[in-house]
């Protein structure tokens, strides 16, 4: 499975991202989807995650509110939208294919992850 993250870039505080995992392969249409993040000097954090239909996400504190994750199988894309973003949002975020079909918030129930893009937020 090879996946790759497209949207990273620079922004101020209190802009707009949206991140785009695809996957050559269109393998992942049953699976549940994360997307983790990882700053400097940090370890790799979760950030959400999508269950194979969409019908279920789950979000780490702090970014309910801010970001939205979604999917379009027909596309084989997961996106990750994000809002209001703020200076602690800087890090590499990696998109991953879960084990499951169902959403999940561990980077243990992922088994194939994608190459990082970059988002800096500044203040």
């Amino acid at each position: 499975v090879q996946l790759q993250a497209f949207g990273g870039g620079s922004v101020q505080a209190g802009g707009s991202l949206t991140l785009s995992c695809a996957n050559s392969r269109r393998l992942i249409s049953n699976n549940g989807m994360g997307w983790f993040r990882q700053a400097p000097g940090k370890e790799r954090e979760f950030v959400a995650s999508i269950s194979w239909n969409g019908g279920s996400t789950y979000f780490a504190d702090s970014v309910k509110g801010r970001f939205t994750i979604s999917r379009d199988n027909a596309k084989s894309t997961v996106y990750l939208q994000m809002n209001s973003l703020k200076p602690e949002d800087t890090a590499v975020y990696y998109c991953a294919v879960g084990r499951f079909g169902r959403a999940a918030t561990g980077a243990e129930l992922y088994n194939y992850w994608g190459q990082g893009t970059e988002v800096t937020v500044s203040s």
